[in-house]
């Protein structure tokens, strides 16, 4: 069994007996392997952040299969965690989606998140989304469904029919979803507590949860989430938003300075750095070979 196909099964089996777990969103190798290295049972690439961090654009559907299909693999490869990657629309059509889920399975991620906007997609916690119809994206499903090797490899299919078309939409879609053959179903920015209880209640499937901090939808306790039927909660956006306010406030101290030293904000130490990064393997094998370069 390979590294992959043990991630696989370990997360599959969870999100089949429905128990729940939160999932850190990653947006770049520094935030994989941190977060790796934490205890989550599971971690998201988010498409938000991972199209900032890597093209320093809007996730509006600008970077490609290509793209995101290469930082999958960098997150998966470097990391012990099973990785639930972001995949957008699926890249274009049905053959797009057969070939979509093929290649991030074979990156070595754990599962795959495709959703029913128009292409091209905008951020599901931003305005102007349009979905395309209910039809075409449970074709879609049974694409993904069908095009996948390893059975436990999880489609997770999301709608974002709610902020325009409404949460009875949204649960239509979702039921549709689940039937059509999704791991796990996602409504997209459901917005008050009483929102997401109905969720929970009206579409019989494990169930995405997506904590965006300021965003549409409340901010739900583990226990809420639970007692209403959801399976995960990620939180795509927190990694990312610490960062940048935490490079904003060290950048600008150093701007107005001209130095680092004094500054009150908390560093990560430099060794811890080197370790997370692996320069501990790096010296060892210098060390190793250091009469063979002499």
């Amino acid at each position: 069994m390979t590294d992959a196909t043990a991630k696989r099964r370990a997360l599959a089996a969870r999100v089949r007996e429905r128990r729940f777990f939160v999932a850190p969103g990653v947006f770049d190798l520094i935030s994989a392997r941190l977060a790796d290295g934490m205890g989550f049972d599971c971690l998201y690439m988010t498409g938000y952040g991972a199209t900032a961090s890597y093209l320093g654009l809007p996730d509006a559907g600008i970077a490609t299969y290509t793209q995101m299909a290469d930082r999958a693999r960098a997150m998966a490869e470097a990391c012990a965690t099973p990785l639930v990657a972001d995949a957008d629309t699926g890249y274009g059509g049905l053959l797009n989606v057969h070939h979509t889920v093929r290649g991030y399975e074979a990156a070595g991620v754990s599962g795959i998140q495709i959703e029913d906007q128009e292409f091209p997609k905008k951020c599901g916690h931003t305005p102007g989304r349009r979905v395309i119809p209910l039809e075409q994206m449970v074709n879609k499903i049974k694409v993904a469904v069908e095009a996948r090797r390893d059975p436990n490899f999880l489609i997770v299919a999301r709608t974002d029919a709610r902020t325009g078309l409404g949460l009875d939409e949204a649960i239509r879609r979702g039921q549709a979803f689940a039937a059509a053959g999704a791991d796990v179903v996602f409504v997209e920015s459901p917005e008050s507590a009483q929102e997401f209880e109905r969720v929970g209640r009206e579409i019989d499937a494990p169930l995405l949860a997506n904590m965006v901090e300021q965003g549409r939808s409340p901010l739900l306790a583990r226990d809420t989430l639970t007692q209403y039927g959801f399976t995960m909660a990620i939180h795509p956006g927190v990694g990312f938003m610490a960062a940048a306010q935490a490079l904003e406030q060290v950048y600008g101290y150093l701007l107005e300075n001209g130095t680092t030293k004094g500054m009150a904000q908390p560093l990560y130490s430099f060794a811890d750095m080197n370790r997370l990064m692996g320069f501990e393997e790096v010296w060892a094998f210098d060390r190793k070979w250091a009469d063979e370069q002499q």
